[in-house]
């Protein structure tokens, strides 16, 4: 995954409140092409373990609680410029902050309960859609 793609995660908040298929809209209306997505739901283990780099952190009990206390829909998408883009589409992490008409002013709760994950780097989109999708080279 280098430069057009990225990974993304519908987090339970979001999913619970049923804002799955806006949030889709959202994203296909922006250009995105979903090329991989499934429903699922992670234990605490495995949430600990996507979560790993954050296990120092005071919040890291917390978040594995939270993304494992509910269904996810994780996806790998395609656009040119994909990790910028929709990093811009998503919004800041913190609602509160986040522009006018992007996913997390619109769906999210809180700064923990914010909606949607979306990979930071091209690195970690592929380190974090080959952890959900066991081959992202066939699409």
């Amino acid at each position: 995954m280098s430069g057009n793609k990225t990974f993304t995660m519908i987090k339970p908040d979001a999913v619970a409140e049923g804002h799955t298929g806006a949030i889709l809209k959202m994203i296909e209306e922006a250009g995105f092409r979903v090329v991989a997505m499934k429903k699922t739901q992670l234990t605490p283990e495995r949430a600990g373990q996507f979560y790993a780099v954050h296990k120092e952190r005071p919040f890291y009990n917390d978040l594995c609680d939270y993304m494992s206390s509910g269904a996810i829909v994780p996806m790998i998408l395609e656009k040119e410029n994909a990790v910028t883009d929709f990093r811009t589409l998503i919004g800041a992490t913190n609602p509160a902050n986040a522009d006018e008409g992007t996913i997390r002013k619109l769906f999210a709760k809180s700064i923990e309960a914010n909606a949607i994950h979306g990979s930071d780097s091209d690195e970690n989109a592929s380190i974090e859609g080959s952890f959900f999708f066991a081959s992202t080279e066939q699409y």
